[in-house]
């Protein structure tokens, strides 16, 4: 990165090797443990090819993170080289990024999960690389659902009674800042996440069919978004409305809640030195309504080169070896990063660091099966 130090007797060994060293700009983490794994991941690159590269600082929201991107690429800007783009946001910005199968090869996405390769195919171009995915799952504390003799819950139902009962267990031992649950409650595109698990996982369909008729106005829809309101104030602090994903992580790996729904990122931080809850924790699947199966938002990003760059080729380079089976292995295994690449799921050393990958995503290539595609338009209001 631009940011690092090269002793002057190294810089005049390697004069023939950089002279004609390039600069690119990438973004691709915004905080914590994301920006530090892609901070890590660039100075590999940098080493292997004496090229540097600046990360530029985006919006840690990704409604924001979109918003900034737009202007950028509305005004044809250079100024990212590479984009760290959302699952959902491919055929939104395909005409401002480059045709990866045109500087990669054909070949460039073989081996990554069909389903990601073919949501990031806009018109026959290739416009992102897969990186990681991502699919919502339910993390609860194994050593209080122990003490108060439950298993872990399979509705919403269950799981609001549960939540209900361990706060105020733990309110009346003296832990008045402990809550049952806790999620992304802000109205940005993480609420959007929550709800349309909480609908699909109830019955409740689909926002709108594949005929382009509005169908979210029905009675298991809005007894799931009615549950789920029920929680503000009674298992999940008012404070809530105003969580994304860190500030959820933030309460419940302080110790103050039973259950918090996230993604898979936050296992590995929840089992760090630092964790209140360190080997407290356990991970399965979203609940559901009341006969109904689970449903979880696919979520995940990938990794784009904007067609204003000044150095495209190299780039895709960039992006070849960020999103390549190595580092998608380092990541998982260091941050519980979830890979788009197939073999990686029968890794020994990925499943003994991060075992429930073995469980809620099989090693297949279309693991999608039961989870919903978010929009790509905004937010739950």
């Amino acid at each position: 990165m631009n940011s690092k130090w090269i002793p002057a007797i190294a810089l005049a060994g390697l004069a023939a090797q950089t002279a004609h060293a390039e600069q690119l700009t990438i973004s691709c983490g915004a905080v914590g443990a994301e920006l530090q794994l892609c901070e890590q991941g660039v100075e590999a690159w940098e080493e292997q090819t004496g090229h540097t590269v600046e990360i530029v600082s985006t919006p840690n929201s990704s409604t924001e993170r979109l918003s900034f991107y737009q202007q950028i690429l509305s005004a044809q800007s250079g100024d990212i080289d590479v984009m760290q783009i959302d699952v959902v946001w491919p055929g939104l910005l395909a005409n401002h990024l480059l045709d990866l199968n045109e500087t990669l090869g054909e070949q460039a996405a073989d081996g990554h999960f069909e389903a990601i390769v073919a949501n990031n195919t806009v018109d026959g171009r290739l416009v992102a690389m897969p990186w990681f995915t991502d699919a919502g799952v339910l993390y609860y504390r194994q050593d209080l659902l122990d003490e108060y003799g439950f298993e872990p819950p399979e509705t919403w139902r269950e799981m609001t009674e549960i939540a209900r009962e361990i706060k105020a267990g733990e309110r009346a031992a003296g832990d008045d800042d402990f809550w049952g649950y806790v999620f992304q409650g802000r109205a940005y595109e993480g609420l959007t996440c929550n709800a349309l698990e909480w609908i699909a996982g109830s019955g409740g369909g689909t926002i709108v069919d594949a005929e382009g008729e509005i169908t979210i106005d029905n009675p298991e829809a809005a007894e799931a978004l009615d549950l789920a309101a029920s929680w503000i104030g009674d298992i999940s602090p008012n404070g809530v409305l105003n969580y994304t994903e860190e500030e959820a992580r933030g309460v419940f790996q302080s110790g103050n809640a039973v259950f918090m729904r996230n993604w898979p990122y936050a296992w590995a931080l929840a089992q760090s030195e630092a964790s209140e809850v360190r080997g407290k924790v356990g991970v399965v699947a979203l609940p559901h309504g009341e006969g109904d199966s689970s449903a979880a938002t696919l979520g995940g990003w990938n990794l784009a080169v904007s067609r204003y760059s000044e150095n495209p080729d190299l780039a895709a380079d960039l992006v070849a070896f960020l999103t390549s089976e190595k580092e998608q292995k380092r990541r998982a295994i260091e941050a519980s990063y979830n890979p788009t690449l197939a073999t990686l799921y029968k890794d020994e050393e990925v499943l003994e660091a991060v075992p429930f990958f073995g469980t809620l995503y099989p090693p297949s290539p279309t693991p999608w099966h039961g989870r919903r595609h978010r929009p790509a338009t905004s937010t739950v209001e």
